[in-house]
């Protein structure tokens, strides 16, 4: 490829948009253009990354038993009527009708498609275990695009669904998909991505994995412990709490005029955020009916943990009407209106006292003991949000740590989630009727190649991986008017291309400012400078996109020089 030829314009200036460093560079380096909101186009570097990073899935999902298959983008509506997911899902998923007045949808994620090309196939046990997988673009209505191709609405995603007869087959076989996974991201030249307990989320079923590449521009929350190696993503991280001792009081109404908020009582009564109880009130999405979490004083809700725990969606409540039984500022559980839905978080239990609200505007309680003075013995529930410095659930020590990352990758075992009530059954050894038991496993293409160039740049450019690079090698011919520089240039161009080298070559009438900006901008692994210096010293220099090396070496030598560079970092990649 011949750079003058190459689609797509690299500039110096960091668009106002581009708020992580990869959107930046893509958009600089001419890899994505903007359509409209969430929706790119990708120009030739870019495809050429993907298609990459496409063959890896591919190749490491055929060895693990993939057959790749094609779903339809536009499925009818009925299908996901079957799963009881159309009406459960809201406006992420694009719902229209088609000429004859069908109800249609643009598929999110094909759960739904997959059961359906495989119940009429899939009919006695001897046709399980399978996995089918294939790589589609994909639609979903994502209402906080941002970051490029990290976050947006249409997307190119890898998902393969595997259908197993018992739960020991399926673990099996979802534990050999997390170890191809951890192979795929060590081959695109990110081997740090680790995978961590998830929320399953609307996929349903009982246990997923995140893959998280931990970077500061992540969006996700990850909890880590430093000491056994524990890993959560933060919506499914147990928070685990040792309360300060305290001493019984008695239970006394005081006044505390004009005090709204946690900040404002401890400040009032000279206490510590942990020696408070705090409510948090939402609202059910469905009825609009208050729900007041009670938790401690220097804690946050975890909403996942709770949409959970009540089975229902809901939205903090902003607007609290006057006829609610609320009184804002002065929440508290003790003679709280029934009309209310009361979730206690586990940082409650067992505290002997503690100070809530009164529901009286401008009092508040102090000696509370939730467990002493409530008509009956509250119930209390892990709804909180882990904290830096928090207790491990597991080794118990108090060494959380909490990271940003990106997710990558998931995984779920989703069960029974979609076979029964889409009424998926083959006949058992017995010739008795069974629901088969389903996994999925799904990465996002182009979130994991922007991913790569979130931790994988400098201040000028993204820096590739061999693997994935939209070229191995980058010759720049400068001054290629010269005839020697324009015949030594073009040999190894021609040299390279032939041995099945991938390169971009730049024989463009531009300085050498310009030239190595725009080289830097591809982020092509080796370069090869070719000039009238070096041509009159008999040599061509050869040096890493990342500074490792810069060594000198005959053209007549460069091809062999190459090959070994290319060898030896994709063997690196591939060792993880």
């Amino acid at each position: 490829m011949r750079m003058r030829h190459l689609l797509g314009e690299r500039f110096k200036e960091t668009p106002s948009d581009c708020q992580i460093a990869s959107h930046a560079l893509m958009v600089r380096g001419g890899y994505i253009r903007q359509l409209c909101n969430g929706i790119y186009s990708l120009y030739p570097p870019a495809r050429r990354i993907t298609r990459k990073i496409e063959q890896i899935i591919r190749e490491e999902m055929d060895a693990i038993g993939g057959q790749e298959v094609l779903f339809p983008v536009v499925m009818p509506a009925s299908l996901w009527q079957e799963s009881g997911r159309y009406e459960s899902i809201g406006s992420e998923m694009a719902r229209f009708q088609d000429r004859s007045g069908g109800d249609v949808v643009l598929g999110m994620t094909h759960e739904e498609a997959a059961v359906q090309l495989a119940r009429g196939a899939a009919k006695s046990y001897a046709d399980y275990p399978f996995m089918i997988y294939q790589i589609q673009t994909k639609f979903r209505d994502e209402p906080r695009c941002r970051g490029g191709l990290i976050r947006v609405r249409e997307f190119t995603m890898k998902d393969a669904y595997s259908f197993h007869t018992s739960q020991e087959d399926l673990e099996r076989y979802y534990e050999q998909c997390r170890k191809a996974y951890r192979r795929i991201f060590a081959r695109a030249g990110v081997p740090e991505v680790v995978d961590v307990k998830s929320d399953s989320g609307m996929m349903g079923g009982s246990t997923a994995h995140e893959f998280m590449l931990l970077t500061p521009a992540g969006e996700d929350s990850i909890v880590l412990c430093g000491s056994c190696g524990y890993r959560s993503n933060m919506e499914a991280a147990e928070c685990v709490i040792q309360n300060p001792a305290a001493e019984p009081a008695p239970l006394q109404k005081i006044a505390t005029p004009g005090v709204k908020t946690i900040d404002e009582l401890c400040a009032f009564l000279h206490l510590r955020p942990e020696q408070t109880c705090k409510a948090v009130v939402y609202q059910k999405d469905a009825d609009g009916q208050y729900v007041a979490v009670f938790i401690r004083g220097d804690l946050e809700v975890n909403e996942t943990k709770l949409r959970n725990l009540l089975k229902a969606e809901l939205h903090p409540a902003t607007q609290i009407t006057e006829d609610s039984g609320l009184t804002p500022g002065s929440i508290g559980a003790i003679g709280l209106s029934d009309r209310i839905q009361v979730v206690f978080d586990r940082s409650m239990e067992g505290i002997p006292c503690t100070v809530c609200g009164a529901n009286e505007d401008g009092y508040h309680l102090t000696g509370v003991s939730l467990e002493r003075d409530l008509p009956e013995k509250p119930v209390f529930f892990d709804v909180a949000k882990a904290l830096e410095g928090g207790i491990c659930p597991v080794c118990g020590q108090p060494h959380l740590q909490i990271r940003r990352g990106i997710e990558v990758g998931n995984i779920f075992q989703l069960g029974e989630k979609y076979t029964r009530p889409m009424g998926m059954q083959y006949l058992d050894r017995e010739g008795k009727l069974q629901y088969p038991l389903m996994g999925c496993y799904g990465i996002g293409v182009g979130r994991l190649a922007a991913a790569v160039c979130e931790v994988r740049h400098d201040d000028y450019g993204p820096i590739w991986p061999m693997a994935i690079a939209p070229w191995q090698v980058h010759i720049c011919a400068l001054k290629a008017a010269d005839p020697q520089v324009k015949k030594t240039a073009e040999e190894l161009y021609a040299q390279l291309s032939r041995a099945g080298v991938e390169v971009i070559f730049d024989d463009r009438p531009v300085s050498a400012g310009v030239m190595f900006s725009d080289a830097d901008l591809l982020g092509v692994p080796l370069r090869l400078v070719v000039s009238t210096k070096t041509c009159a010293r008999g040599i061509v220099e050869l040096a890493a996109r990342n500074k490792a090396f810069r060594e000198e070496i005959a053209p007549e030598a460069a091809l062999q020089a190459v090959q070994a560079k290319i060898q030896s970092a994709l063997a690196e990649d591939k060792k993880g």
